[in-house]
């Protein structure tokens, strides 16, 4: 009988797959030498692959270029950047070094906009998409960078924002209309709380944006709050959506623009299956369908991309600091971290993450839970959060055990926090960075250290500013 971990997954899973190998009978991951990382920095760590970033890009943009070719499609393709999946610089770097426009959700994106113009990382010809509600702050933002000569779009998610807006931008600006989506089924609400209702979008128009001489009107904007995913309730959205752009561009000759929101999924699990190719082409094909039988040119498009740009770059990491046999059926391997605090999607929305231990895969397997630091009962991760049961390598206490999540580059720091006070106090883990360079040749720099008592002491306003600086 085949009882070592490995047998469990080569039984289970087609393995090696994609990013994932053995290697010398411990874990790559995008070939990387994940213990002789996890050595150098020791645990809880994160990491960011910066490649990746530009591969999966790459990836969206090569889709989008065959799907035109097979539909004889008539139009451009632009990918845009959602800054809200991760604003950190190392990110934004490499989105810029693509040449990819970005899109902003508040007003204090623009200020981060202003700085990557000011040095560089941004070309001015590159374009600015606002979404989001905007207030009295993100609204004079708006206006400072459209009156600097930036090519600014901003979208319309209520009916007041024109109104303000105008009282703010100088010259003639484009400006798109978000679509108030019907949420999914299972959603605790109906419709959207952001954009215009599909009934209000055209007498809108009609009233207000055909009668301005400052706006013109170029894109809807169609968003799906559960991303882009091949079902019954997504195709019937997005073919609403489109006979909506229809009908507005046949009043609107300005409108030529379809902006589809809304990311593409990433991969949870080693059963994960998702046709990144297969769904751009019939996107790019249903909405060519629908413009044909409507006697509409078909609109040029762009994309909204954040954790599809940006998650599968980032894996955290952890050691088990001890097993607790609670039962004669549970068996708990402790963290030394926490994941309602390291990666906080875990326990506010149940996400899953690839899971798999680094090291020890010729070991016996046993079925395990996973807690985390605090002392909190809702600090794990389980079968529960987990698409089966977890089966891990035997813990042995002489023997350490490394476990990795993998794709989790989007969000986690922007739910969570960072150099913040978490919950219990549990410090944010050591940020390495991980880059290739052209010979292939890898280099890695500490974007920021473990964080320290001294901070958290002086953020609780135990330990005042001069006092850290004696420490």
């Amino acid at each position: 009988m085949k009882t070592r971990y490995i047998d469990l997954i080569e039984q289970t899973f087609d393995f090696p797959k994609d990013e994932f190998k053995l290697v010398n009978e411990q874990l790559t991951w995008n070939d990387l030498p994940l213990m002789r990382i996890i050595e150098k920095h020791g645990t809880p760590l994160r990491i960011t692959y910066l490649p990746k970033i530009g591969e999966k890009i790459d990836q969206a943009r090569a889709c989008f270029a065959k799907a035109f070719r097979e539909h004889g499609y008539q139009g451009s393709y632009e990918y845009f950047y959602c800054t809200k999946s991760n604003h950190f610089s190392y990110v934004i770097d490499q989105v810029t070094a693509k040449g990819v426009s970005l899109e902003t959700s508040s007003a204090y994106d623009i200020g981060i906009i202003e700085l990557l113009l000011e040095r560089g990382k941004l070309g001015r010809d590159a374009t600015i998409l606002c979404n989001g509600y905007k207030d009295e702050r993100y609204i004079r933002n708006i206006g400072r960078l459209k009156n600097s000569g930036i090519n600014v779009i901003p979208i319309i998610d209520n009916l007041n924002e024109l109104a303000q807006l105008d009282e703010v931008i100088k010259g003639p600006c484009d400006i798109g209309i978000r679509i108030a989506a019907e949420e999914a089924p299972k959603f605790e609400f109906y419709t959207s709380r952001l954009g215009v209702g599909y009934k209000d979008i055209i007498p809108f128009y009609m009233r207000n944006i055909s009668k301005q001489r400052k706006f013109r009107l170029k894109l809807m904007h169609f968003f799906i709050n559960t991303g882009i995913t091949d079902s019954a309730y997504y195709w019937n959205e997005l073919g609403k959506c489109v006979n909506v752009y229809c009908d507005l561009k046949k009043l609107c000759p300005t409108l030529d623009t379809l902006d589809i929101g809304g990311g593409l999924p990433t991969a949870n699990s080693l059963t994960y299956s998702f046709d990144v190719d297969y769904m751009i082409t019939e996107i790019t094909g249903r909405i060519k369908d629908i413009c044909d039988e409507n006697g509409v040119h078909e609109p040029n498009l762009f994309s909204e991309f954040g954790s599809f740009t940006v998650a599968d770059s980032g894996a955290t990491f952890f050691s088990i600091h001890g097993q607790k046999k609670q039962n004669e059926k549970e068996r708990w391997n402790m963290i030394d971290g926490s994941f309602m605090t390291t990666l906080p999607d875990t326990w506010a929305i149940n996400k899953r993450f690839i899971m798999l231990p680094i090291n020890n895969w010729n070991d016996e397997y046993e079925r395990v839970f996973l807690g985390g630091m605090t002392c909190d009962s809702d600090d794990y991760y389980n079968s529960e959060q987990h698409s089966n049961a977890i089966y891990l390598p035997k813990y042995r206490p002489e023997q350490k055990q490394y476990l990795g999540f993998f794709n989790t580059g989007a969000y986690q720091d922007s739910l969570g926090g960072f150099g913040g006070i978490q919950h219990c106090l549990i410090p944010k883990p050591k940020h390495v960075l991980i880059d290739r360079l052209p010979d292939g040749t890898l280099s890695d720099r500490v974007f920021a250290e473990v964080q320290s008592a001294e901070r958290m002491m002086e953020l609780l306003g135990y330990l005042p500013q001069e006092e850290l600086v004696r420490k």
